[in-house]
C-alpha cells in the first residue's frame, strides 16, 4: 500500500445556504503531509469548507486544490480524500474486517488484495485481533480506530476529520489525539481536522487556522497563536485571555492605554500573585490540579487569574500583571 500526501489549497472559497453566508472568501494552503486543524466556534463555518474539500458541498466561488488540480468539479467519490465522521459511519450489521474492506470492494479490488490490505491497515491501527469483531462490541476509542482504518485503506492523499473524538471521554480523547498525531506522522498524509477544542487543535497540529463568522481571522503554528494573537477574538478564544476593553482599566492594570481601535490582552497565567499588587476578591474557584483558576474582580474588572497548584484560601488576594498583549477590538 502507497500512502503520501498532497497539499490542499483554498482561494477565495464561499458558500451561502439562502441567506446565509457560511463561508465567506476563505483561502489557505496545507503543506503535504502536515497536520492542519480549522479551530472555530459552532457555526463559524469550519465543517462546511471540510464538506467542500471532500465533495459534499460545492463553493459558489473560488477554487480548492488537491496538488496541482482542481477538484470543485469532481464528485466526492473521485476526490483523492477519505472522511473520517464525528460518529464514526461504521456499518453496525458488519464485523471491523468488513467495515475496513467496504471501500476496497466498492472499488472492484480483487479479493486476495483486499484481504491483504485490510491486514495492513489494522495493524497500522493496533486492531489486528478484531478483525472478525462486530462493531456494536468495539469501545469507543476502537471504532474511532476502526473509522480511521477505513478510510486509509482507499489510499488517500488527504484525509479529513471532522471533530471525531468528541465522542470520547475525556482521558480516552487525550490518549486517542496522541494515538493519532503519531499515525499520521508515520502515514504522512496530509490531514485537516475540524474542531471546537483549543486545546485539541493546539496538541495535534502543525498549523491551526481560527475562523469566525465564514472567515479564517489567523492562521500559524499553535504556539503562535497563543503567545502573538493578532486579534481581540483569537486572544479569548484561543487560550480564554482578559480582554481590558476599557482604557481605564488598562491603565490601572498595565499602565498602558491600549490605543484607539484595540484593547489589551492579559492571559490568565499573566495575572499573578504579588504582594505589592491590587487587592481584587476572589468570586469564583476551580482546582484543576496542576493549576487553579480563579475569578476575581478589581474595581469592578472581571478577570480569570491561573495559579500553578494550589492558591490561597481567601476572599481577597494582591494581583498583578506580568505581562500584555494590545490587539485590534474586534469583538
Amino acid at each position: 500500500m502507497s500512502l503520501h500526501g498532497e497539499t490542499v489549497t483554498l482561494n477565495g472559497v464561499r458558500k451561502s445556504f439562502g441567506d446565509l453566508t457560511a463561508v465567506d472568501g476563505v483561502s489557505f494552503k496545507i503543506p503535504a503531509g502536515s497536520f492542519f486543524s480549522l479551530l472555530g466556534p459552532s457555526g463559524c463555518g469550519k465543517s462546511t469548507t471540510l464538506r467542500m474539500i471532500a465533495g459534499f458541498e460545492r463553493p459558489d466561488e473560488g477554487d480548492i486544490l488537491i496538488g496541482d488540480r482542481s477538484v470543485v468539479t469532481l464528485p466526492a467519490s473521485r476526490r483523492p480524500t477519505a472522511m473520517v465522521f464525528q460518529n464514526y459511519a461504521l456499518f453496525p450489521h458488519m464485523t471491523v474486517g468488513q467495515n475496513v474492506a467496504y471501500g476496497l470492494n466498492v472499488r472492484r479490488l480483487k479479493k486476495d488484495d483486499v484481504r491483504a490490505r485490510v491486514r495492513e491497515v489494522l495493524e497500522r491501527v493496533d486492531m489486528t485481533a478484531f478483525e472478525d469483531t462486530p462493531v456494536p462490541s468495539l469501545s469507543g476509542g476502537q471504532q474511532q480506530r476502526v473509522a480511521l482504518a477505513r478510510a486509509i485503506a482507499v489510499e488517500p492523499q488527504v484525509i479529513l476529520f471532522d471533530e471525531p473524538l468528541s465522542n470520547l471521554d475525556v482521558a480516552l480523547r487525550q490518549q486517542t489525539r496522541k494515538e493519532l498525531k503519531t499515525l499520521q506522522n508515520d502515514i504522512g498524509l496530509t490531514s485537516l481536522y475540524v474542531t471546537h477544542d483549543q486545546e485539541e487543535a493546539m496538541a495535534m497540529s502543525d498549523q491551526v487556522a481560527v475562523m469566525r463568522a465564514g472567515r479564517v481571522v489567523q492562521i500559524g503554528k499553535p504556539e503562535i497563536l497563543y503567545m502573538e494573537p493578532e486579534t481581540a477574538f483569537v486572544a479569548s478564544f484561543l487560550g480564554g485571555a482578559n480582554i481590558l476593553v476599557d482604557a481605564a482599566h488598562s491603565v490601572k492594570l498595565t499602565g498602558v492605554e491600549p490605543g484607539k481601535g484595540r484593547v489589551l490582552s492579559v492571559r490568565a497565567e499573566d495575572v499573578v500573585l504579588r504582594n505589592d499588587g491590587h487587592v481584587a476578591l476572589v468570586v469564583g474557584r476551580q482546582f484543576l490540579g496542576h493549576v487553579t483558576e480563579l475569578d476575581v474582580e478589581l474595581d469592578g474588572i472581571p478577570l480569570r487569574v491561573r495559579v500553578p497548584g494550589m492558591a490561597p484560601d481567601s476572599t481577597e488576594i494582591r494581583i498583578a500583571v506580568e505581562a500584555f498583549r494590545s490587539v485590534p477590538n474586534d469583538l
